[in-house]
Order: structure tokens, then sequence, then C-alpha cells
């Protein structure tokens, strides 16, 4: 059973880092990970740029991304992004210039305009105050160094330069919709931790596109919290890792991901549950039939071409028994 004839489904990974765990176990399990997702028939494998959160260890993400194409075979290995603000647009053509010479045809660079990671850590990677604001021009360059290398080309990006990587745009606004609209490149919505403005920005990506050479009509994918398990109840207590790891998030505290609990009751305030509750606003959580029909609603209701879920677990063996459940409703054939 297929969720219909044009979905493409893709897997979103931070490289988390359990409680009690080693960076070197995350960076392990994401390979178990990228291996099953291919096997299953996902189309992509994303990871994200992070900085200064222990419990998260893909902030060296296009080192991470070799490390997985280098695992994997077929499915396309990319950034969720790459936050180009934080970087020189060379570095980031000659990085992906690189991935993609190593690894033809299987790399994207996806790309945001936050910092990702909070204001002190921002200024130690030399960030200016109002790098977000230049994201524009950013991307214009990094195009540019991407592109067709002209005669005389005073800088060229050495890999990078007449090599075909595709460029997506990320976003949890309208800024980056607009914008990704305007250019006609394809659209992420970060719909795995700040929904709220999801249904507004795609709609004003699809109004504004305007076909490009990249892409000829609007292509939209958005991240999703996919917590799958045997039955309702078992997800719902799975679950509470993640719950418990955003609630760390939002005090500030490391976010190392804690083993599940009885009950969050004990564990949070009205306010705090609130929140949590906000950024997991579009998260799909159950057994097979109520992850079939939440995920069939869902796409209805956004009308996605491509949805790229994001399941935190705390063991990683109830990781990759999410995404097989999925993979079972969606990808595969009927046994």
């Amino acid at each position: 059973m297929k969720l219909d004839s044009n979905i493409v489904l893709s897997a979103l990974d931070l490289a988390a880092v359990r409680e009690g765990g080693t960076v070197t176990e995350s960076f392990t399990n994401t390979v178990k990970l990228a291996q099953a997702a291919e096997a299953w028939g996902y189309r992509r494998f994303w990871l994200a740029e992070h900085h200064n959160m222990p419990g998260i260890a893909s902030a060296a993400t296009s080192v991470l991304i070799g490390h997985v194409a280098g695992a994997t075979n077929t499915i396309r290995v990319g950034s969720g992004g790459v936050m180009l603000p934080n970087h020189s647009p060379l570095v980031i053509a000659e990085q992906f210039g690189t991935l993609e010479a190593l690894y033809p045809g299987r790399i994207d660079l996806g790309l945001g305009r936050a910092a990702g990671c909070d204001t002190f850590t921002a200024q130690l990677l030399n960030r200016n105050p109002s790098a977000g604001d230049q994201f524009p021009e950013q991307l214009e360059m990094l195009r540019h160094l991407l592109g067709p290398v002209a005669p005389n080309q005073r800088v060229q990006a050495v890999p990078g330069g007449n090599i075909n990587v595709p460029i997506w745009l990320l976003g949890s606004s309208t800024f980056s919709a607009h914008l990704a609209a305007t250019l006609g490149l394809p659209f992420a919505f970060a719909g795995q931790f700040a929904p709220q403005m999801m249904l507004e920005a795609i709609q004003l990506y699809r109004e504004y596109f305007t076909p490009s050479a990249a892409l000829s009509q609007p292509y939209v994918m958005v991240g999703l919290p996919v917590l799958a398990a045997d039955s309702d109840e078992h997800a719902e207590h799975l679950a509470t890792a993640a719950r418990q790891r955003i609630l760390r998030l939002i005090r500030g505290q490391p976010i190392f991901t804690p083993p599940p609990v009885a009950s969050m009751d004990s564990l949070w305030n009205a306010a705090e549950q609130r929140a949590v509750e906000t950024h997991l606003g579009a998260a799909v959580i159950g057994g097979p039939k109520t992850v079939e029909r939440k995920l069939r609603e869902f796409r209805e209701l956004t009308q996605a071409d491509e949805l790229i879920l994001h399941s935190d677990f705390y063991r990683v063996e109830d990781r990759l028994h999410s995404y097989e459940i999925v993979a079972d409703l969606f990808l595969r054939p009927a046994r």
C-alpha cells in the first residue's frame, strides 16, 4: 500500500547522543539508520548543523555526510541543513563540490539562514549579527561558485565549479519560502520543530513560485516527527524520551536523549508542557494503524511532494523499528 503514487519519504537525522552513550556510538547508529533507510526505499538521508548542543553530534555536517555517503550506495545524502551565514560561501561550495565529486548524483545541499546555536556560539563562529539578512546575497554567491566557470573567473571553487549539486532552501517561516519561490528552488519546511507557520509558508511558496533551470514546478518537502511503535500505548511511552529532550532544550539544558518514563506529569509545569506540545504540534505518534491514518491526513492537509521523517528515540532499535513500520505501510509491497 502506498501513500500515493507521487509522495516521497526521506529520513532526517541529528546524530543524537543518548544519555550514557558516546558520540562514536551515535555515528555508528546514524550509519545503521542510513543503511536501513536505503534498503527500505527512503529517497534521501539528511543531517542538520547544530553547534554547542551537547546531545547533538552533527556539527561538522559535511564531514558526517561524507561518512554516511561512503557507507551507503544509492540513497541521496545531504544537509537539512547547512546554516549558510555561519560559513563562507566559497568553503561550502568547495565542501559540497568535493562531496559531489566523491559521490556523483547523490549529494543534496539544503541551506538555512538561522545560526543553529545560541548568540555567544554564533560569535565564536565569526557570524555577523546581521548575517541572516545577508542570506540572499550569500546564496547568490554560492550558486555562482557552484555554477558554470566563466573564462578568466578570478575565484573558483575547486572542486565545486561546474558541479551540479541540487540546492534546497529550508525554513520555519515565510522568508525562505518566498525566496525559494522567486528563485525557482525546492523548499523544505521545518515542521519537525516549528509547525506553526507551515501552511502559510507552503501556500506562499506555491503562489509565488517562478520556474527556473533548476525546477519547472513547485516542490515542497515537510519535516515531520514520526514516532511509530507496535501499539499506540507503546509509542506514547517511547515518545516521552523526545518530550523530555525538548523540555531540556527549552530549559537550556544539555539534550542527551533520556530513556522514556512512565509519566511526564512530575517533570514539567503547565507552561513547559504547552511549549513542548507546540514544538511537537505536527508529530505523528502511534501504532501502525494510527500512523497510517495520521500520515494520510497530513499529506492531504499539506499536499507535500515529500515528507522527511525524524524519529527521536532513546534506543536505536526503536528508531529503526519506527522507520521500518512506515516503510512497511507505504514503501514496500505488501507481504
